[in-house]
């Protein structure tokens, strides 16, 4: 009884989503990484401000779709699946940013530091995990 008592405790149960989330943030930046054509975080660390906004709103993303999974979902397992079954659908609207656009090459224009191309990267990563966060719910 002890024991379960000391898991249902809320400073344990935030410390445990907190921690989760962080694992599947750090999980996500390196399949960003991945999936991206530069670097970014040498690229950030060279100044380019348009590679920090794409991934700030890759950042926030990925966070803001967990909000929603732990506000919606009564178990850590559940919370986890949601929040990555969403964080793959912002993958996927990465990857149609990237195909919707083939007057330019997307990954090429934030490497260049083109602002506002990154720009629209952040946008569409913070406004597409509003809608995404929703439908999980």
């Amino acid at each position: 009884m002890l024991l379960s008592g000391f898991w249902a405790n809320p400073l344990v149960e935030s410390a445990g989503y907190f921690s989760v989330v962080i694992l599947c943030l750090v999980v996500s930046m390196v399949i960003f990484e991945l999936v991206t054509k530069y670097k970014n975080w040498e690229e950030i660390k060279k100044g380019n401000v348009a590679v920090a906004m794409a991934t700030g709103g890759k950042i926030f993303g990925v966070c803001n779709i967990f909000k929603y999974s732990i506000e919606q979902h009564n178990s850590f397992f559940q919370m986890i699946g949601w929040g990555l079954f969403g964080f793959t659908l912002l993958i996927i609207a990465y990857l149609l940013f990237e195909f919707l656009t083939p007057s330019f090459n997307v990954d090429k224009e934030i490497e260049n530091d083109n602002r506002s191309v990154g720009f629209i990267s952040l946008i569409i990563s913070v406004g597409l995990s509003f809608v995404i966060g929703a439908s999980i719910s």
